[in-house]
């Protein structure tokens, strides 16, 4: 059975940093790219990061590069944001997913997490 828990959400004000991290768990780690994704209240959940597991391949949303950072740890099967500098806008629900390839769309995702809360106020 595959799972993935995110957890690191909270309430921050603008400017500070969080750091999200994603625990899989019944799938084969090397195989797969883990992403992240946020929704928003009212709005389409969108891309935020990609790694491959060799960490070698990422790529970010044009909205939170130069301040958001992707990161792995293959010995402990979990992938990481680590998020600077946030903003209100960035408030949203945050989940891990992983796919078979390199994706930016969420229909590509095989598996996801149940979310954690990230909360910016100004």
């Amino acid at each position: 059975q595959v799972q993935l828990v995110e957890s690191g959400g909270g309430l921050v004000q603008a400017g500070g940093s969080l750091r999200l991290s994603c625990a899989a768990s019944g799938l084969p780690f090397s195989t797969y790219y883990m992403g992240w994704f946020r929704q928003a209240p009212g709005k389409e959940r969108e891309f935020v990061a990609t790694i491959s597991w060799s960490g070698r391949r990422i790529v970010y949303a044009d909205s939170v590069k130069g301040r958001f950072t992707i990161s792995n740890n293959n010995a402990k099967n979990t992938v990481y944001l680590q998020m600077n500098s946030l903003k209100p806008e960035d408030t949203a629900v945050y989940y891990c997913a992983a796919s078979g390839t390199q994706a930016l769309g969420a229909t590509l995702y095989d598996y996801w997490g149940q979310g954690t809360q990230v909360t910016v106020s100004s």
